[in-house]
């Protein structure tokens, strides 16, 4: 399976919009209500190939973007900071004539997305927090990102983006395409990537992300109608993690998919894009 296949059936396009003063990447697909797909650290769009065709066919207009910084989006030279996140999507969401989206974040996606929906929630039509992170600061997981990430950019090893992305799966063998491989290669040995690392990566370092947390009050803000969806293997965060955003976020739904990591919208593709797709038209 590629990524090519995961879109067949579909009509898309891959353009560049100026987002907040900022050329991003963006994959668009279908007609109707608009949903927003957001990746993670060190990320790119390509996470959502496997999710494309079926929200599209169940009648919605997809987006998934380079983040601020990340894939083939611009990386402007100042620390990616949350609301610097926030800011940039907002720019994509004015740019596309996006008043209210759905919005399914995964990883630091998710931490953005939580963030714009307690500050704007007239912009926020429902909210999926996918493995959001945010709401801790470990300092284990911290160094482990900034490691591995650090290394696998900076090195010549391809094995090394390799290891990267199995970190992510339950089963990496399984779920980790040498395509997807060769695509995250090529974006860490960018040199414009390689020398705006340490921006990416400064939410990583404990005095900017204890400024940055998702609060339990800030949690409280939301108000959009909320899906949780966690790995029981999610290497960067644990069960209880996700129970307790379930706690602060009133009204909220908690899913749980077992023998999942870190990309349940990529390891449980079916799975996921049949919650989801109930979820967002539950709300519509």
């Amino acid at each position: 399976m590629t990524i090519w296949t995961d879109l067949t059936g579909i009509d898309f396009a891959v353009r560049t919009v100026e987002a907040a003063g900022v050329p991003t990447r963006t994959l668009i697909a279908g007609e109707g209500p608009d949903v927003v797909f957001l990746h993670g650290t060190s990320g790119h769009l390509e996470a959502f190939s496997r999710n494309f065709v079926p929200h599209v066919e169940a009648g919605l207009r997809c987006h998934a973007i380079d983040a601020l910084g990340h894939g083939y989006t611009g990386k402007p030279n100042y620390p990616y900071e949350i609301p610097r996140y926030v800011d940039h999507l907002v720019g994509y969401l004015d740019a596309m004539g996006i008043d209210r989206a759905n919005l399914v974040g995964e990883s630091l996606g998710g931490w953005t997305a939580g963030w714009l929906a307690s500050e704007r929630p007239e912009r926020v039509r429902t909210l999926q927090l996918v493995a959001a992170g945010g709401t801790k600061a470990n300092p284990e997981v911290m160094a482990r990102i900034k490691a591995t990430t650090t290394k696998a950019a900076l090195e010549d090893d391809i094995a090394l983006t390799r290891d990267r992305l199995h970190l992510l799966m339950y089963d990496g063998e399984r779920d980790v395409s040498e395509e997807l491989v060769e695509i995250r290669y090529r974006i860490y040995h960018r040199p414009e990537f390689q020398a705006n690392l340490h921006n990416l990566l400064c939410l990583q370092e404990m005095e900017i992300r204890q400024r940055n947390l998702m609060q339990p009050d800030r949690l409280r803000r939301i108000t959009a109608p909320t899906l949780i969806v966690w790995g029981s293997q999610n290497p960067f965060g644990d069960v209880p993690e996700a129970r307790a955003m379930q706690e602060n976020v009133s009204g909220s739904e908690l899913r749980i998919f077992n023998n999942c990591g870190h990309w349940p919208q990529h390891e449980h593709a079916d799975e996921f894009n049949r919650l989801s797709i109930d979820f967002i038209s539950s709300h519509q």
